[in-house]
């Protein structure tokens, strides 16, 4: 019995059987302990048995053979008068009392039909006689009441299997949901409604399974990214050592195994950093950030890198807008696709970062006045290690996660990014949502 369901279901059962019983004993208990019916009885007989002894004390036989045969019309039963040892004082036969309660009717369980003789007697006060009534019905018959509680054990029995049904159901799929998560559906959740406590509990379990999963896609993101961008520098890289052995110009060799060596250690850092944007949410700084300030010290910061490519900075900038999140992640999206701006600019070209609020949002429009982007690869530029063949190549130095890592980080602020041709140029606009 290791269901909740039935566990739940038996205990609400024997709960409703013994309540039962408490009330239908207490019941016969206050029944046969009422003391206005029993008073009543007592005054009855005691006045039937004073006139049939008045009867046979004054009249003999005749009188009291009328008066009997009067309570007979009158009362079910067939009426005798009898002496203290149960003889009938008009036959002389003796007449069997064992087993009669004196002084009550025999009104039986009150549930269901009582018995169906109600033989009754009653002794006067001086223990002379007995009046005696011998009845195949009682006097009183009490109702049956079975009937009525029918119902209400039947809207019973249903409350307790719904109840059984509402409360074992979130157990079972709760679950249901655990074992395919465990078996490698890092997808599933519950997606559970419920205000109450197991509602709290499945709501929990799909947080940590949204982390879980989040986590293990991470690394192995990271894994096959890493895999696979590493091969082809680490093996220029060897060329480039076994080119300085052997080579007259070794300075020549050692610059190029620097570069490479640097241009390794750029493709981690990004690697690293990327994995960070899409990590554990619980280990974020989430505070309140004024972004206005962030991007203004940020241009700040990147104004030597467009002076040294020739590239001119320009800002328009809206009011204090105050946003919650990372600030490091948010500084390094806005950074990413302000650099990445920069790189694909021409000299002396313009790089514009235009900053406004919209409703509820803050909007930061980045555009530069470079090549472009072909219209079918607007989407693919925000995916790991993408390049443009062309206009946007490897030659410009990056290693093609500077956007993936932006929108990833804008993701984690429930932000969006996009992208599209300005014409000339490239414009990447970033929404976040404002502080309430």
């Amino acid at each position: 019995m290791s269901s909740i369901f039935v566990r739940i279901l038996l205990s609400a059962a024997l709960l409703f059987v013994l309540s039962s019983v408490a009330v239908v004993w207490t019941s016969i208990y206050l029944f046969r302990r009422e003391p206005d019916v029993n008073n009543f009885i007592r005054q009855v007989l005691d006045a039937q048995l004073e006139d049939t002894r008045q009867a046979w004390e004054t009249g003999g036989g005749t009188a009291l053979a009328a008066e009997l045969k009067r309570l007979d019309d009158r009362f079910p039963g067939q009426h005798a008068l009898l002496e203290a040892s149960g003889t009938d004082v008009l036959t002389g036969k003796a007449v069997d009392t064992s087993g009669i309660v004196f002084g009550r009717l025999p009104l039986g369980f009150p549930f269901f039909r009582p018995p169906r003789r109600g033989n009754i007697a009653h002794r006067s006060g001086d223990g002379k006689y007995v009046l005696y009534a011998l009845s195949e019905e009682p006097p009183v018959e009490s109702p049956n009441y079975a009937p009525y509680y029918f119902p209400i054990v039947l809207v019973f029995v249903l409350g307790i299997y719904l109840l059984a049904h509402y409360l074992g159901r979130p157990l079972r799929q709760l679950r249901e949901t655990v074992m395919r998560f465990g078996a490698g559906e890092l997808e599933a959740r519950t997606g559970s409604t419920r205000r109450d406590e197991f509602g709290d509990v499945a709501r929990s379990f799909d947080d940590m399974a949204e982390r879980i999963q989040t986590l293990l896609t991470a690394e192995r993101r990271l894994l096959q990214d890493i895999s696979h961008e590493l091969r082809s520098p680490l093996a220029r890289l060897s060329v480039a050592v076994e080119l300085a052995r052997t080579s007259a110009d070794r300075n020549g060799g050692l610059d190029r195994i620097k570069k490479e060596s640097q241009r390794t250690s750029m493709l981690v850092g990004e690697l690293i950093e990327m994995t960070r944007a899409e990590g554990d949410p619980t280990e974020r700084a989430v505070a309140a950030v004024d972004l206005r300030e962030l991007v203004e010290d940020l241009l700040d910061e990147l104004l030597i890198e467009a002076d040294t490519k020739g590239v001119r900075l320009e800002r328009e900038m809206a009011g204090p807008m105050v946003v919650q999140g990372d600030a490091e992640l948010l500084r390094r999206a806005v950074e990413n696709v302000v650099r990445n701006s920069i790189r694909h600019s021409p000299v002396d070209g313009d790089v514009r970062v235009r900053m406004s609020r919209e409703g509820d949002r803050a909007v930061i429009v980045v555009r530069d006045f470079g090549p472009g982007v072909p219209e079918e690869m607007l989407e693919a530029i925000f995916r790991p290690f993408f390049r443009v063949e062309h206009d946007r190549a490897r030659v410009s130095g990056g290693v093609g996660l500077g956007l993936a890592i932006a929108r990833r980080a804008l993701h984690l602020h429930h932000g969006e990014m996009v992208a599209r041709n300005a014409e000339p140029g490239l414009e990447v606009t970033i929404g976040v949502a404002l502080r309430a």
